[in-house]
């Protein structure tokens, strides 16, 4: 355990020393600027909590005051009983006990207020930050792979709320202890002070000439770790293939393999760390012999009590522990300005379009709408075009198709239509049936129901998956919107019918299964336009007709667009439209017809 206890002391020294020359490196080249900029950010959340943040200090100030006192106390205890002199060891044992007992109820309430400030920060960054990803725009936050978003979302808000409302009070306590603690000692001997000063920076000196390596080391236990979390990840998230292709015994020589790799590497790296420890061990005992060599050689020439030697030794490990506790500041100072970037990066990512115009469009959803583009054309990149110079409508009580080999467009025209993404050029409109209209965004969006491809299913009951998209659904609307999908033919035999418990991914399900699953939850919402993005291409064909043929039949003004590559209901659609080489275009009756025969 002393072991650990030193290896980690040395890493902290190695990391201090390391940020201290990050911080100045950053003055030098004109960026120190940004970090001041992301604590301000950090301040605008902090600055709620001031009136708590003043109290913090006040307390902590008062309770390394009380520290000190303890400290002065327990020096004249002892020379009180080395001298035998009992006049006063009645008072000093209550001024002790009272310090002791007055410190360790402040130091508690300064624990409990540190916490629940550090978790009330931590909700409110969190709730903000959560509300503007969700309103930022697809196409920005798209470029972020969701883990990283997660590790933003959780582990950079987490250190920045650990330290938006510690780090002032710690600072200015840690200043404090530092400073009193000095005077302390040059009250009492000068000499003793600046040694036990200059100990702990040239401890943090010597570390400087050992970063190099040790960050090496660091670096490749960190990927090698990560490269070992993401095959373990990936291997338990594919299991089913793993055995269906009976490769279980590959995966286990290559998981072995990784192991014995992360073995080598952290071996090194140990092998590394104690011979660096046993260095800053030698110096670090060099130090402390001096001081205690220099406080011997006072006390036998009769300049020092015993108890003023004791006080000596103890003060200057406090010395050097405030020393610490003031550079190790400056880590969780850069740690919270890279966090708070990286948060501030998908804060200002742009917004998605609100056009507030849109809820008059409310007025009439028993009407049903039209969905209208014209000469539209758009692209992820620049220069390479997806969608280019296209018309598209579907009007109330039509199913309309979008059809064509995949990767051609399908899906972006539907995020066209959800309003995820804006033409580049051209219109993409809702219209009423009196012809008023809306440009498609992000607050027309309710006025659409929406399956897309793949397992949307959710670990839960059947019933939760469901009130997903309408809360207060009654167990007789969700077992109605189950039977338009055609889903309720297998539910109603299941052991507890909707409440049936789901697995990830709808494991237990089939995928045909969990896509009625899915249509059923789009019908649940009761939305005046549906959107099926390959949504019944687990369904064979009998059902995937009868499917549509009920969603239709249920509400004649709903609008029904589905994507598909295969034209098994092409004659049920009142429109198709094929998407191919960047255009969308009208395909007539005869050949909606002949696709559909020759399929």
């Amino acid at each position: 355990m002393n072991n650990e206890n030193e290896t980690q002391k040395e890493d902290k020294l190695r990391l201090q020393s390391e940020s201290i020359r990050i911080l100045l490196g950053r003055w030098r080249d004109g960026t120190f600027g940004e970090i001041l900029d992301d604590w301000k950010w950090i301040f605008s959340y902090s600055k709620r909590y001031k009136g708590a943040i003043a109290f913090y200090v006040l307390l902590g100030i008062f309770s390394s005051t009380l520290g000190l006192v303890s400290s002065v106390v327990s020096k004249y205890l002892i020379d009180i009983v080395v001298s035998k002199d009992m006049s006063r060891l009645g008072l000093l044992i209550a001024l002790a006990l009272g310090s002791v007992a007055f410190n360790l109820t402040f130091s508690n309430i300064i624990n409990r207020i540190s916490t629940k400030l550090s978790i009330y920060i931590n909700n409110d960054i969190q709730a903000d930050i959560f509300d503007k990803i969700i309103d930022a725009e697809w196409l920005s936050l798209s470029k972020y792979p969701y883990g990283d978003i997660l590790n933003r979302f959780n582990g950079d808000i987490s250190t920045v709320a650990g330290n938006a409302i510690s780090w002032l009070p710690t600072i200015i306590i840690a200043l404090y202890n530092f400073i009193a603690t000095f005077c302390l000692l040059w009250y009492y001997d000068r000499v003793m002070a600046l040694l036990a000063f200059g100990s702990a920076p040239f401890m943090l000196l010597m570390s400087r000439f050992l970063i190099r390596k040790q960050r090496e080391y660091g670096k490749k236990v960190r990927e090698m770790n990560s490269n070992l979390m993401t095959f373990e990840v990936e291997t338990f998230y594919n299991i089913d293939t793993v055995k269906s292709f009976g490769i279980t015994e590959l995966y286990s020589r290559k998981m072995r393999g990784w192991q014995e790799k992360y073995k080598t590497l952290s071996l090194a790296y140990n092998w590394f760390s104690i011979w660096t420890g046993i260095l800053l061990k030698i110096i670090a005992t060099v130090v402390e012999y001096a001081a205690f060599g220099y406080c011997l050689f006072r006390m036998w020439t009769g300049q020092i009590t015993y108890g003023t030697m004791t006080l000596f030794l103890q003060q200057r490990g406090a010395l050097n522990s405030a020393f610490n506790n003031v550079v190790s500041i400056i880590p969780s100072f850069l740690n919270s300005s890279i966090s708070a970037h990286r948060i501030r990066e998908l804060v200002e990512l742009k917004k998605e379009v609100h056009i507030p115009e849109s809820t008059e469009m409310d007025a009439y959803i028993q009407q049903g709408f039209s969905v209208e583009m014209e000469q539209v054309s758009f692209s992820y990149v620049e220069d390479k075009q997806v969608i280019t110079d296209s018309a598209f409508e579907a009007h109330p009580g039509e199913i309309v198709a979008l059809v064509g080999p995949s990767g051609e467009g399908k899906t972006t025209m539907i995020r066209l239509i959800l309003g995820l993404i804006r033409p580049d050029q051209g219109t993409a409109r809702l219209k009423a049936f009196n012809g008023q209209s809306v440009e498609l965004n992000a607050d027309t969006r309710h006025l659409f129901a929406y399956v897309p491809q793949g397992n949307a299913i959710l670990q839960g009951t059947i019933a939760e998956n469901m009130r997903m998209v309408k809360e207060d659904a009654t167990d007789e609307e969700i077992i109605e919107a189950l039977k338009i999908a055609c889903a309720w033919q297998f539910v109603e035999k299941l052991p507890q019918t909707i409440h049936t418990p789901v697995g990830e991914r709808g494991r237990g399900f089939s995928e045909g299964q969990a896509q009625r699953i899915s249509i059923a939850r789009a019908i649940l919402r009761d939305a005046p336009i549906l959107l099926l993005d390959e949504a019944t291409s687990a369904l064979d064909i009998t059902t995937e007709r009868q499917v549509l043929k009920n969603i239709i039949q249920q509400k004649p003004n709903k609008v029904c667009i589905v994507t598909t590559h295969r034209p098994s209901v092409l004659n049920m659609c009142q429109r198709v439209y094929r998407v191919m080489e960047t255009r969308v275009t009208p395909l007539s009756e005869e050949e909606s017809a002949r696709m559909a025969m020759d399929f």
